[in-house]
């Protein structure tokens, strides 16, 4: 018995600094998250402006962009799958994952080649270990993602949306014997984790490219003047300095989205964790407690019996 309620007594023990840790993570999850918030609030306004002017610079100018031009029959999409870089956070990444999973399985069924770009360990070791190919990884920044970070995927992913259009800069280059150029992607997605409140984060998937205005914008009013542009240099230079800044915020936009739904996620699963462990220690305690009564009272009755037999011998001399 002795064994038994040292055994309990390690339990509670390895429980009771499980718990301080998980209480622990907690708290700084929850200390980072309103900065996340502050963050992705403080971004809103800027993204929503330079949606508008992207906006109303495609809309007004009458110039085919290559960006917000739709392709004829696409065959290649790109996919930007927003992950985690570190885990005990719950089942965050792995919706996202499943999330890009679900779109892929669509493009290829709409007979769509695809090519994944991760952001995040948890995506890059998902690929890694069944063995797939992706064309891009960036890690850790998950949970402080920098708008350097989102120029830095923007750059990448602009770049391989625009490959055809320095293909033929490149015809000479495979004429005498190399490789000829990668056809560029068609359509560019996001999938990333939208943050709605502290209890409630969901995957989403948008379509960055060609454009689609998703968010940011609002019907004008009937009795709203809607203003008269002019283009200078020209709308075609003015669309290539303000596409790739849109691509960008909308990357980083959803880095912050996705950072401040990993820190909820995170806090959520360690409140858990902690809960739980408090369970199982008050369970250790209550059956180390009445192991504990149970070797007092076996320890009685033998004394009893012992006194007894003593007695019982002592009556029969």
């Amino acid at each position: 018995m002795a064994v038994s309620l040292r055994e309990y007594r390690a339990k509670i023990k390895s429980t009771q600094s499980m718990k301080k840790i998980t209480r622990a993570m907690e708290l700084i999850a929850a200390s980072r998250i309103i900065k996340a918030q502050q963050q992705a609030a403080a971004a809103t306004p800027y993204a929503r402006e330079l949606t508008r002017a992207v906006s109303a610079v495609a809309t007004f100018s009458g110039v085919e962009h290559p960006l917000t031009t739709e392709k004829e029959n696409p065959t290649k999409a790109a996919v930007l799958i927003i992950s985690s870089d570190r885990g005990l956070a719950g089942a965050y990444s792995a919706n996202v994952l499943k999330e890009a999973e679900r779109l892929g399985e669509k493009l290829r069924a709409e007979g769509k080649e695809v090519d994944y770009y991760l952001t995040g360990r948890k995506a890059e070791t998902y690929f890694t270990f069944r063995q797939r190919d992706f064309d891009a990884s960036w890690t850790g920044f998950s949970d402080r993602p920098e708008y350097a970070n989102a120029r830095e995927i923007g750059d990448v992913l602009t770049r391989a949306f625009r490959a055809d259009e320095d293909s033929a800069d490149q015809d000479s280059t495979a004429d005498q014997g190399q490789d000829d150029p990668a056809h560029a992607v068609d359509e560019l997605h996001v999938v990333f984790t939208r943050f709605k409140s502290m209890l409630s984060q969901e995957p989403d998937v948008i379509r960055l490219l060609p454009l689609e205005v998703v968010e940011g914008t609002e019907a004008p009013e009937e009795s709203e003047l809607l203003p008269l542009y002019e283009f200078e240099p020209s709308s075609a230079e003015v669309l290539d300095a303000l596409l790739p800044k849109y691509v960008n915020s909308r990357i980083y936009y959803c880095l912050l989205q996705a950072a401040a739904s990993e820190l909820a996620a995170r806090q959520k699963a360690m409140k858990s964790a902690t809960d739980n462990a408090q369970d199982l220690i008050e369970k250790y305690t209550r059956i180390a407690n009445q192991a504990r009564q149970a070797g007092i009272t076996q320890e009685i009755s033998e004394i009893v019996g012992g006194v007894e037999a003593l007695s019982g011998s002592a009556g029969n001399e």
